[in-house]
C-alpha cells in the first residue's frame, strides 16, 4: 500500500496521524526529497523519511504536533556547525546521532473534521445539513443512537419522537455538545424526561443555537452552526479525539539523546529492565561496554 492510499484509509477511518514529507535533504543522507512517512499516535512509522537516528527526532516532533494540531517544519542538523538555509517558522533539532548531512521535513497533522450527527428529516434538518457540510463538518443523518463516541455534536430535529432517549444516549456516548430544536416549553418537557446531571445540562442546547432571531429553516441552521463553530473554537467542545499526552520517552544510555518509545524503537533488556536506544549502533555498544549475556 502506497502512502497515497494508506492516507485515504485512515482519513476514511477518522484516524488522526501526521503525514512527514521530507523537503530538503542535504548530503550525506538516506532519504532524499519526496520521500514521505505516515507516523500514528503510538509512534508507528509507516514510510521512510531518514534513518533510525532521523527517525527519533521526527517521531518526537510529530506527536506534538498531532497533539497541538500544528504544521511543523522540522529541521533535523548533525551535532556540530553546519551551513544549512534558514528558514523561517521551522522547528530545529540537533541530532547528536547523525553522522552528517541534514533534513527539512514538513509535518502535516492531519485531524478528521467535527462529525455532526443530525436527527430528524424536518426542513431544519435538511438547511443544517448543508450548511454542515459548507463549514467543513462530516455530517451523518440518522436517527439511530448507536456508534456515537466518535461523534462531535448531535442535533434532535425530529419535533417528536424518541428525544429523550436520544439526549440520554448522546450524554452517556460523551458527545460534547446535544442540540433539540424545540420551543423553551416543550425543551423543558423533554429535559424532565432525561433528568440530566447539572454538569450533563452543560452539554445540552434547546432551544438550539444563537439567539439572532432567526425564523427560517436556513436561519436556524445559521444559529446552530454558529453556536457550534463558538463552542469548538472556544474549546467547550472537543472535535475530535486526541492524544492527550506524547508517547512515553526514555534517554538513550549511550548518546544521551532522548528517543520516543514506539513499536519499532530499538531496545534491549538487560536484568529485566528495558532500555532504549535511537539506533542499533548504540544498542550494539552498550550490550558490547557491559557485555552481552
Amino acid at each position: 500500500m502506497t502512502v497515497g492510499e494508506r492516507v485515504k484509509q485512515l482519513m476514511s477511518r477518522r484516524t488522526p496521524f501526521v503525514h512527514a514529507t521530507v523537503v530538503r535533504a542535504q548530503q550525506p543522507t538516506s532519504a532524499h526529497a519526496g520521500d514521505e512517512a505516515i507516523l500514528l499516535s503510538d509512534g508507528t512509522i509507516e514510510g521512510f523519511v531518514g534513518g533510525q537516528c532521523a527517525q527519533n527526532s521526527v517521531r518526537r516532533a510529530a506527536l506534538g504536533a498531532l497533539q497541538g494540531g500544528e504544521s511543523v517544519l522540522l529541521r533535523v542538523l548533525p551535532d556540530g556547525d553546519l551551513h544549512f538555509p534558514e528558514a523561517a517558522g521551522a522547528s530545529v533539532v540537533v541530532n547528536p546521532c547523525l553522522s552528517g548531512g541534514a533534513l527539512e521535513i514538513f509535518l502535516e497533522p492531519q485531524i478528521p473534521s467535527p462529525l455532526v450527527r443530525i436527527c430528524g428529516s424536518a426542513p431544519i434538518a435538511q438547511a443544517l445539513s448543508q450548511m454542515c457540510e459548507l463549514v467543513g463538518f462530516e455530517v451523518e443523518q440518522s436517527d439511530s443512537d448507536d456508534a456515537l463516541t466518535d461523534t462531535t455534536a448531535v442535533v434532535i430535529a425530529s419535533h417528536g419522537g424518541a428525544e429523550a432517549a436520544m439526549i440520554r444516549s448522546a450524554l452517556n456516548a460523551g458527545v460534547g455538545y446535544i442540540g433539540l430544536v424545540a420551543s423553551r416549553v416543550r425543551g423543558a418537557s423533554v429535559l424532565s424526561e432525561v433528568a440530566p446531571t447539572t454538569a450533563e445540562r452543560l452539554r445540552i442546547h434547546t432551544p438550539v443555537g444563537l439567539d439572532i432571531g432567526a425564523k427560517t429553516s436556513a436561519e436556524i441552521a445559521v444559529s446552530i452552526v454558529a453556536e457550534l463553530i463558538a463552542a469548538i473554537r472556544g474549546g467547550g467542545v472537543v472535535a475530535v479525539p486526541r492524544p492527550t499526552a506524547l508517547a512515553r520517552e526514555a534517554v538513550d544510555p549511550v548518546c544521551g539523546m532522548t528517543v520516543t518509545i514506539g513499536p519499532d524503537t530499538v531496545h534491549a533488556v538487560r536484568d529485566d529492565v528495558d532500555h532504549w536506544f535511537c539506533c542499533t549502533g548504540c544498542r550494539d555498544a552498550y550490550l558490547s561496554a557491559i557485555g552481552s549475556p
